[in-house]
């Protein structure tokens, strides 16, 4: 008995892999199948806009409160964000082309991370990214921003 997409995922997922490597294609569960590859470079595109959002997040507290007295952990947060997002840029190249857009949604994110985690008000940080994508993956530490 094959094993239901809708019912059993995984047993569906692996029945999938098993017809695929006997390369038993008539049997495959097509539809399904390209829906699943398409979702994992959706699932891609998310942690790239999601790993953007906490950078982003951390280099404007970084450059909004200069004067913070835990500023050690947003760079070690800023250096991790930036190793793996440069790990999955690699891992995923075609990525980089939509990245300034990605970049504009994740800046949000970042903007809501800011916020919630500083006593500072939306009006406090820049509206838009004001950042490249050369700084925000590169070894760029903002300056303060004017007072």
């Amino acid at each position: 008995m094959p094993a239901d997409y809708d019912t059993d995922f995984y047993a569906w997922a692996e029945e999938q892999a098993r017809l695929l490597r006997a390369g038993r294609f008539s049997r495959l569960d097509v539809e399904h199948v390209a829906e699943e590859i398409e979702d994992l470079g959706k699932r891609e595109r998310r942690a790239l806009q999601s790993r953007l959002g906490v950078l982003l997040g951390h280099l404007l507290k970084w450059r909004c409160q200069p004067d913070y007295p835990n500023r050690k952990s947003w760079r070690a947060t800023i250096n991790t964000q930036r190793r793996s997002l440069a790990q999955l840029l690699d891992e995923n190249p075609s990525l980089r082309a939509g990245l300034e857009q990605v970049i504009e949604r994740a800046y949000a994110d970042g903007l809501d991370l800011a916020v919630a985690e500083t006593p500072l008000d939306y009006d406090a940080f820049p509206k838009c990214c004001p950042w490249s994508v050369e700084e925000i993956l590169g070894h760029h530490w903002p300056e303060a921003a004017p007072s």
